[in-house]
């Protein structure tokens, strides 16, 4: 099953709730982040994705790495995803929709049942956003 390598983010809000992004021409909802360019690292290519994406300007340093993790990719059949994530904090209204996405929401947990979200959303990086809520029993 060939890889696709990207990096995303776990953004809260004050309110604690988590960014999730579409884009155009899909269903399903999943963390910001993207694929990288030629000589980038993972935090580098996280900062260019969310300015392209959010109009979100962000510093490599205030990325708070999470770790690498392996699904499905929710938009290729027959692929698997390797996200390098991080964690972040921002005012809600600092983002907008722009390139390719469709539609951003901020979620709770108790949203998660109404969405069509990501494999890796599901599977690791929304288990790690709200860790007290035990959404690790939803694998």
């Amino acid at each position: 099953m060939p890889d696709i390598h990207v990096s995303a983010a776990i953004i809260h809000d004050a309110d604690g709730r988590v960014l999730v992004v579409r884009k155009q021409g899909t269903t399903k909802f999943m963390q910001p982040g993207g694929k990288p360019e030629t000589g980038e690292n993972a935090a580098q290519t996280l900062a260019r994705e969310l300015d392209e994406e959010l109009g979100l300007k962000v510093d490599e340093a205030d990325l708070r790495p999470l770790g690498r993790f392996i699904s499905a990719a929710a938009n290729e059949p027959d692929h698997r995803v390797v996200a390098d994530a991080f964690a972040l904090t921002i005012e809600a209204d600092s983002v907008t929709v722009q390139a390719e996405l469709a539609e951003l929401r901020w979620i709770t947990p108790a949203e998660i049942g109404t969405l069509e979200l990501a494999p890796l959303s599901l599977e690791h990086l929304l288990p790690i956003a709200w860790p007290e809520e035990g959404m690790a029993s939803t694998r």
